[in-house]
């Protein structure tokens, strides 16, 4: 009889789970099993989606092909080894995206992804907080540098080794301000720009492995870094 219970209890169980569904009432950035989108905000769950793809250059570039047009212009690059020693795999060529560049560079797929969220969801918002207007432009001083970490002759090598880091030193608005980081990071006479940039480097913190800049030492006075690594550091 008491078996007989159980296999009952376990029955309906099954069936009010089947009927009620509950999977479908967890959030999309919350859910393993649904897929990433652009709009999906950043979870734990969605970070794991994100590690992805790293491991599988034709799974991100599948992902990249969802997004709108008028949402990023890349070119997706065959692996090539510009630099003894430094191999660059996943790699993509970008032009543009929702924001001009002062030029076109390489970086791998799942940091263009992680940038794409990242500006959508976080920097063209912060930019209408802070001064009304869209963000229009942003200069950097590239991706893409075959050395060690500060350019050392020994040591780990960087992310930049392999097009895993991007810095981003100033952001254009098209309303004519701007927000550099050299200038206006401890700027009390620009509170808009220094607030923004503020804003930004905490923000960023979430959508990549390693966020750094002025208030971390000397060499990122004038920038961010931002990277996918597994370091977590927000400096």
């Amino acid at each position: 009889m008491t078996r007989w219970i159980l296999r009952l209890s376990i029955w309906i169980c099954i069936t009010l789970v089947v009927l009620t569904r509950p999977w479908e009432l967890v959030p999309p950035a919350w859910n393993p099993w649904e897929p990433l989108t652009f709009d999906q905000p950043m979870t734990p769950v969605t970070k794991m989606k994100l590690s992805r793809l790293a491991n599988d250059s034709d799974v991100c570039l599948d992902f990249l092909s969802t997004a709108p047009d008028d949402f990023v212009d890349y070119l997706a690059l065959k692996d090539y080894t510009p630099v003894e020693n430094c191999p660059l795999t996943n790699v993509v060529r970008v032009r543009s995206t929702g924001v001009e560049f002062n030029s076109s560079f390489t970086l791998t797929c799942p940091l263009l992804v992680r940038w794409l969220m990242f500006e959508q969801q976080k920097l063209q918002p912060l930019a209408l907080q802070h001064f009304g207007s869209r963000l229009s432009s942003i200069e950097h001083y590239g991706t893409f540098a075959c050395r060690n970490v500060y350019s050392r002759e020994q040591g780990r090598r960087s992310q930049h080794a392999t097009a895993s880091a991007f810095d981003v030193a100033t952001f254009r608005f098209e309303s004519g301000a701007i927000a550099d980081v050299l200038t206006h990071w401890d700027n009390v006479d620009h509170p808009n720009s220094s607030a923004f940039l503020r804003d930004v480097h905490s923000s960023a913190c979430n959508y990549f492995g390693t966020v750094l800049g002025p208030d971390y030492n000397a060499p990122h006075a004038n920038h961010f870094h931002l990277d996918t690594s597994s370091f977590n550091l927000c400096r």
